[in-house]
């Protein structure tokens, strides 16, 4: 596995925090290798800190009071919100109702970045995507 620049969906970020055996093995090697440069999206903190008010994350109490601090302490690196990344999420021709898997695939694409997730859905998308 070469040097790959990754995007993790919110789900595997989570993952990764919490050492969860879901986390696939070959997304786990890529998070692990320090040549690898691994970013958190902006997207990721605000579905992270909604699910959290809305209770569907009760487990994450920690990692929901402070994402940025969990982005750091992981040694990865936050993704803001670009208006070029708004303008393609929003835009893009794809039968994906997801505001959040929408805005991640546009930064992907955007950046060219390798997206880490499993949701199937996102490989609909015309981005680079690892996902076992």
């Amino acid at each position: 596995m070469g040097k790959m620049n990754l995007l993790l969906d919110t789900h595997i970020f989570l993952w990764w925090l919490f050492d969860d055996v879901r986390l696939p093995t070959q997304i786990r090697a890529a998070i692990s290798l320090p040549t690898n440069q691994i970013f958190v999206s902006a997207a990721s903190v605000w579905e992270i800190a909604t699910k959290y008010r809305l209770g569907k994350l009760p487990e994450a109490t920690q990692v929901a009071e402070n994402v940025s601090f969990w982005i750091e302490k992981a040694g990865f690196q936050p993704l803001a919100i670009s208006t070029e990344h708004a303008q393609m999420a929003g835009a893009w021709q794809l039968p994906h109702r997801d505001p959040f898997d929408r805005m991640l695939a546009a930064q992907a694409k955007v950046e060219g970045l390798c997206l880490a997730s499993v949701d199937r859905e996102l490989a609909r998308f015309p981005i680079d995507i690892i996902n076992n």
